[in-house]
């Protein structure tokens, strides 16, 4: 553990002065409630994609994937092979449709107001339950930020855990309260930035310290043949590595289906909806694209360096990173570094307090209980939203659970609900708001219940699979045959997003 040294306090101190101040400058930028939630869509091609990839990794890139690499070798990485294919696929297909459909969609604001538009749902129901969706399953996913945070400030300062989630809820709530956005969207590359450079800094120390990549393959060699084995998961036990057992293919379909939670996070679509133009997806596309590989390779390296230098087995692995900053380097950089597992936690759960405040005021307030309310009320109505759902996460929390178990909930949630009903939105222009609802639904419900039917049948699959057909299955069931498709022409004379019209950029 860490003793609360000078350096490393005062490097904390300044980063959250930092990100406050980025959140004041901006605030008084936020008159309006589409300026809180989208910021006009004038993201420019770096922002976007480092905000959209912060905001996306989470306290788990830096404390979930290198404790799972840590845990179990080299096997753990298929996870990152399925993100990094998930990203690019997402900013190839998703973001450039999805950029000018929102528009054309009433210039929605939320990804419930889309759907509303787009399917032309006159029952409202599509509205208000894929809204819910979004606040049940975000509540659930900041709480894994709250674990995260927890973790950090135990482990650095030596505080209870509880303590240290209560600690971690008022920063993060300040600074969400705060900003709207835009305040979201440049800290968050401010962010980005940060925990790229962590995950290229420490493992390559580390890996120095081995003597080199030849000699730390012959290090955790030597320890299993297992733990560079992709189709292993190796086991540590009475002292020793074991060879631990075969992932097999439903575990390796499993990992990889991470990578379609891409198609359904909102917190990452909203980056998409924000961005000023189209022409500025395929610059941002490299970089957010570039940006995932080196930070989850980087991530990954960590876990693998964890097992060959640090002396003693770690009681909880997702610690490894902040060990490894403790053992390789001097308090200041090591600040820096943990600095950096601070920002991957607060750039997604602001993120995520944004989107879940926006879905509870637009999609609730606005649209069934004050469709008159000013833009400032809106506004404050936002805010206060944003406290709301952090004091749910909160509690949630304080019950503990591992980071990345909490996320791959909610990421399974979230892909399984909304990633075919997106995919199909933007690619299906006969889909009806029956087969949207039905496949979000389906989805939503499946992921809730599936951990529960695989406790008695033990079958293996994440969430996601079985989410992910489900809800396809739905949605093409109902899209077809129930309801009436929308009459507005979506699909443009090349099988592109038309342009919006002058009268719908207004």
């Amino acid at each position: 553990m860490f003793d609360i040294s000078a350096p490393i306090l005062t490097t904390f101190i300044v980063y959250l002065v930092v990100m406050i101040a980025i959140g004041v400058w901006v605030y008084n930028r936020t008159n309006t409630l589409s300026d809180f939630a989208l910021g006009g869509r004038s993201l420019n091609s770096p922002t976007a994609a480092l905000s959209a990839q912060a905001s996306d990794m989470s306290g788990w890139l830096l404390l979930g994937l290198p404790g799972a690499v840590y845990a179990a070798g080299i096997g753990a990485t298929w996870i990152a092979i399925g993100l990094a294919i998930g990203t690019y696929l997402n900013w190839l297909f998703v973001a450039p449709r999805l950029r000018s459909y929102t528009e054309r969609a009433g210039n929605a604001i939320s990804l419930s107001a889309y759907l509303d538009n787009r399917f032309e749902d006159r029952t409202r129901l599509l509205r208000s339950i894929s809204a819910l969706v979004i606040v049940v399953f975000f509540t659930v996913y900041v709480a894994s930020g709250l674990v995260a945070g927890g973790v950090l400030f135990e482990e650095v300062f030596g505080v209870n855990a509880n303590l240290a989630i209560t600690v971690a809820v008022v920063v993060i709530v300040v600074y969400a309260f705060l900003g709207g956005f835009l305040a979201v969207s440049f800290t968050d590359a401010v962010q980005g930035t940060l925990m790229f450079l962590a995950l290229l800094v420490l493992p390559l120390i580390g890996v120095g310290m081995l003597g080199g990549f030849g000699a730390m393959n012959d290090s955790l060699n030597q320890q299993s043949p297992a733990l560079l084995d992709m189709g292993r998961e190796a086991s540590f036990t009475d002292g020793a590595w074991g060879g631990g057992e075969s992932l097999g293919f439903i575990a390796v379909v499993s990992l990889l289906a991470w990578g379609l939670g891409y198609f359904g996070q909102p917190h990452i679509l909203a980056r998409f909806m924000g961005i000023r133009s189209t022409r500025d997806i395929p610059a941002a596309r490299r970089i957010g694209v570039g940006w995932v590989i080196v930070t989850l390779a980087g991530a990954s390296l960590v876990g693998l360096v964890g097992i060959g230098l640090l002396d003693q087995p770690l009681d909880n692995p997702e610690t490894v990173f902040i060990a490894l900053a403790q053992e390789l380097l001097n308090p200041w950089l090591a600040g820096i570094l943990l600095a950096a597992v601070l920002a991957a936690i607060m750039s997604t759960a602001d993120s995520q307090l944004l989107v879940s405040s926006t879905a509870l005021t637009e999609d609730f307030y606005r649209a069934f209980l004050n469709r008159d309310a000013t833009e400032r009320t809106l506004v404050w109505v936002g805010r206060g939203t944003v406290i709301l759902v952090a004091i749910v996460a909160y509690v949630i929390a304080l019950g503990g659970g591992g980071v990345l178990d909490i996320v791959a909930y909610a990421w399974a949630g979230f892909g399984s609900a909304f990633g075919p009903v997106i995919l199909l939105s933007l690619f299906w222009p006969r889909m009806t708001w029956a087969g949207a609802l039905a496949g979000i639904v389906g989805g939503a419900a499946t992921v809730l219940i599936w951990r529960q039917v695989d406790v008695l049948a033990n079958t293996g699959w994440y969430e996601m699979v079985p989410g992910w057909i489900v809800a396809t299955a739905a949605a093409l069931l109902f899209g077809r045959f129930v309801g009436r498709p929308p009459e507005r022409e979506w699909v443009g004379a090349h099988g592109d997003a038309p342009e919006p019209v002058a009268s719908e950029r207004s």
